[in-house]
């Protein structure tokens, strides 16, 4: 990971306090034509009440913040347009409802989740870039109440 996007990814996760440091190697990343989108799904029991506070979080140990952002070619972040759902191993399907948050140059989006222990979680993301392009993003978690 370049120096410009670690800054830039630390940056869009610095009001979350100690998670920055956790988060930078749990993060991941998945190319989207000359996009990236680093995702990262966290259990809010993870954040302190103050942060949680400051975005409007439920913190509990069925709860998750899914953090979304984009970049360019440059490593400069991009405002896009999100509709997805998460569906559990029962088939079971929500609809993610993204907030866009911005911090200087940092451009993230937030979800809030609940799910099971040992819960695995399928996300599908529609993102439609700045290029007006529509681009899928899949991924899957399995969440812990424990906080593993």
């Amino acid at each position: 990971m370049t120096a410009k996007l670690l800054n830039g990814f630390l940056l869009c996760l610095s009001g979350f306090g100690l998670l920055c440091a956790a988060s930078a190697n749990a993060e991941q990343m998945e190319r989207l034509g000359p996009y990236e989108a680093h995702y990262v799904v966290v259990n809010t029991t993870f954040f302190n009440e103050e942060v949680a506070a400051r975005y409007d979080l439920v913190r509990g140990r069925d709860r998750a913040l899914v953090n979304l952002s984009f970049l360019d070619d440059t490593g400069t972040p991009i405002a896009v347009s999100l509709q997805g759902t998460v569906k559990n191993l029962l088939s079971q399907e929500e609809t993610l409802d993204f907030r866009e948050v911005r911090e200087g140059e940092a451009i993230y989006y937030l979800a809030e989740i609940r799910h099971t222990d040992r819960d695995t979680l399928r996300f599908r993301v529609q993102v439609t870039t700045p290029d007006g392009e529509t681009r899928e993003l899949a991924f899957q978690q399995q969440m812990f109440w424990d906080g593993r």
